[in-house]
């Protein structure tokens, strides 16, 4: 019997979307030997990076390759021991994935986990010779749309090509130290009013009682507790998804789903760094920004910010971040009073 046109229609396009997902992990099992699509040609059968994540005898690792090998590893485990079912990637889940062509690699930026320099850093690797040091593109430049490609904006052929032969990348960082971070940045900083009045007015209204109505129009002085409640809202996230500065890292990046080559941490962002860098082999063209800040350091940040959240409030703010926790073998903060 034929089948109607809009059932063919129907059908192709579902077997396309599945194609993302079932080429993809097909490559889990047969990785191919080199990059075959826009990078790096004429690379031998076997790479740094392959010697690295193949384990490789013959290959005198470093204390931090060996770390990043530990992290690929341990989130494999993880993702066999905490997820189930398997779903198709769409569009939408690709939007955080940078590809750079020139060089085979996909990083996934986390706001809040120096994607701010490595943007930087793969705008000099992409551009056509316009910036040649990270810190001379001013950070709100980095994170114009559209100065990047994204794997949403590839054909379903192209995002699988892709997945399967360059290097892919991200960086994590303990989930609460970054949550407080993004709430310092968003809601403690007098320059963020888009912020203040797009979310900061939500939170008061709902979370403060009587609010001043000066408090209710700016929503400039949000509470870190009320952050809190507003987060673990049933409300919050049926009515649209989390922000990307708060969103769960798993949610950004699907680790479950895409198979990273390379977890680093904020934690130890500038080895993490210079090994990627070093395993992409782009080492003699750019070099990631050393940072300053201390907070990376500064692991009581968090436990400040939480003393005066109930148990109550810290049980439920731990459940929905808990899959970050896990997968990045994270421990549970020693600060935490969840009974």
């Amino acid at each position: 019997m034929k089948m109607p046109r809009g059932g063919r229609l129907f059908l192709a396009t579902s077997l396309g979307s599945l194609l993302v997902l079932v080429l993809y992990f097909q490559s889990i099992t047969r990785p191919e030997a080199a990059v075959k699509t826009g990078g790096r040609p004429g690379k031998s059968s076997r790479s740094p990076l392959q010697s690295l994540l193949d384990g490789d005898e013959q290959l005198e690792l470093s204390a931090v390759q060996r770390s990043l090998r530990g992290r690929r590893d341990l989130l494999e485990q993880a993702c066999r021991n905490h997820t189930r079912k398997r779903r198709v990637l769409s569009p939408e889940d690709l939007k955080h994935l940078i590809v750079d062509d020139k060089h085979g690699l996909i990083y996934c930026y986390v706001p809040k986990v120096a994607c701010t320099n490595w943007k930087r850093v793969l705008m000099v690797l992409t551009g056509d010779g316009r910036y040649t040091d990270p810190l001379s593109i001013p950070a709100n430049e980095a994170h114009v749309a559209g100065r990047l490609r994204t794997l949403s904006e590839f054909s379903t052929v192209e995002i699988n090509q892709r997945l399967r032969s360059y290097l892919k990348f991200l960086f994590v960082r303990e989930p609460f130290e970054r949550l407080v971070s993004a709430y310092r940045n968003k809601f403690t900083r007098s320059y963020n009013t888009a912020f203040h009045k797009r979310y900061g007015t939500k939170i008061i209204r709902r979370h403060r009682a009587e609010p001043r109505p000066e408090a209710l129009a700016a929503g400039a002085d949000v509470s870190f507790g009320e952050f809190v409640q507003y987060l673990v809202d049933p409300r919050t996230q049926r009515e649209e998804p989390f922000n990307e500065h708060w969103e769960r890292v798993h949610s950004l990046c699907h680790p479950c789903l895409i198979r990273y080559d390379v977890v680093g941490k904020y934690e130890t962002l500038e080895p993490d760094a210079a090994a990627v860098i070093r395993l992409a082999g782009v080492e003699d063209a750019v070099q990631f920004p050393a940072s300053a800040k201390s907070t990376r350091t500064d692991g009581d940040m968090a436990a400040r910010f939480f003393k005066h959240i109930s148990p109550f409030y810290q049980r439920k703010l731990f459940n929905l971040y808990r899959m970050d926790f896990t997968l990045f073998n994270y421990s549970t903060p020693q600060y935490l009073r969840t009974r």
